[in-house]
């Protein structure tokens, strides 16, 4: 296992671009990226290049002051066209009309010129804060664990800092107490059809020297009911009013098999993921990605039939009542319902 990494962070912002580290091309490759534009930052969200619900809402911020700057008298198309790169994540629409609406009560009150130095700001304050948001959902969550004595930790996707600011959300949450705990470790699923868990989770632990391995997503119900996982961690997109979580799709089998087993089922994300507008999950609008997603492998070679129809759906809903606890910034919900949702907003 490879030596321990200084803190690092999927994205720079550099004043008058957005750098984004290419996790398309990890683990193999690191490359970065540079936007300035909201064009080119909604083409990368579109593509994966940056990703997490958290970091997704962050790179859309800098889009949107990116546009501002460089149209300060007709950036709203552009800005428009972004907020609509994908449809699940509640944070990219939440971060861009957080920017948007910064932007345009500057210059309401000062004219075009005042938009730019708004949007900047707006976007950096938002930045600082879900750094810090990562920050604390990883410690409060380290702490969960570590009160219901887990020491095998199963987690989903990839929710480390590649997705989600300085601290990560679940992954976050499993490195910071296996590290603190003698004999811990993390499982780590593949992820389907992406492949996250296996490109990115297994990246990040290795980078932060954390006991680890990688196991297919088929394999995690029947290691839960054999008793060797003793907890769930998983991450989200978006949670409903009601608790309802859409993560990436999968974790509604790994809630099901933990229910089953009597382990609990953990998730921890920012409240900036929460949205109270959307009265349940089954409100979320869950996104089918490209059929060669699931047809080829991410080299390009094919692995089944061109013509082999497909369903990729991107994300699953996991009713609130399978939630064991919703571990955010401002608190754990425990039991996850309506009213403890509400009260951390």
């Amino acid at each position: 296992m490879s030596a321990p990494a200084a803190v690092f962070s999927a994205l720079r912002w550099e004043g008058d671009r957005l750098a984004l580290l290419d996790q398309t091309r990890l683990p193999h490759t690191e490359l970065w990226l540079g936007c300035v534009r909201a064009a080119d930052t909604a083409a990368a969200i579109r593509r994966l290049a940056v990703r997490g619900a958290p970091n997704i809402g962050i790179a859309a911020a800098y889009g949107v002051a990116l546009e501002v700057t460089a149209a300060p008298n007709g950036w709203e198309p552009g800005v428009a066209a972004l907020r609509a790169a994908r449809p699940t994540a509640v944070n990219l629409a939440w971060a861009v009309d957080h920017v948007a609406a910064a932007t345009r009560a500057a210059q309401a009150a000062a004219g075009p010129g005042a938009g730019p130095a708004a949007a900047r700001d707006a976007a950096e304050a938002l930045h600082a804060a879900e750094d810090a948001a990562s920050e604390r959902v990883a410690a409060a969550g380290a702490a969960l664990l570590a009160e219901l004595g887990a020491r095998r930790v199963l987690t989903h996707c990839n929710t480390g800092v590649l997705a989600c600011a300085a601290g990560g959300s679940a992954l976050g949450c499993a490195i910071t107490h296996v590290r603190a705990t003698p004999g811990a470790t993390v499982l780590a699923c593949e992820t389907r059809p992406l492949l996250q868990g296996a490109r990115l989770t297994a990246w990040e632990l290795d980078r932060a020297a954390v006991p680890h391995a990688l196991m297919a997503d088929g394999a995690a119900a029947g290691l839960i009911a054999r008793g060797e996982i003793d907890a769930v961690i998983v991450g989200c997109d978006r949670v409903a009013a009601n608790g309802d979580v859409a993560n990436k799709v999968g974790t509604y089998a790994h809630a099901l098999a933990a229910q089953a087993a009597g382990i609990p089922f953990l998730v921890a994300g920012p409240v900036s993921s929460i949205d109270p507008a959307l009265t349940r999950g089954g409100d979320i609008e869950i996104e089918e990605r490209d059929a060669d997603e699931l047809r080829r492998a991410p080299g390009g070679e094919l692995l089944t039939l061109a013509s082999t129809p497909v369903r990729n759906p991107a994300f699953d809903v996991t009713p609130a009542g399978l939630v064991t606890a919703l571990v955010t910034e401002r608190g754990v919900a425990r039991p996850v319902n309506r009213a403890s949702v509400a009260a951390l907003l």
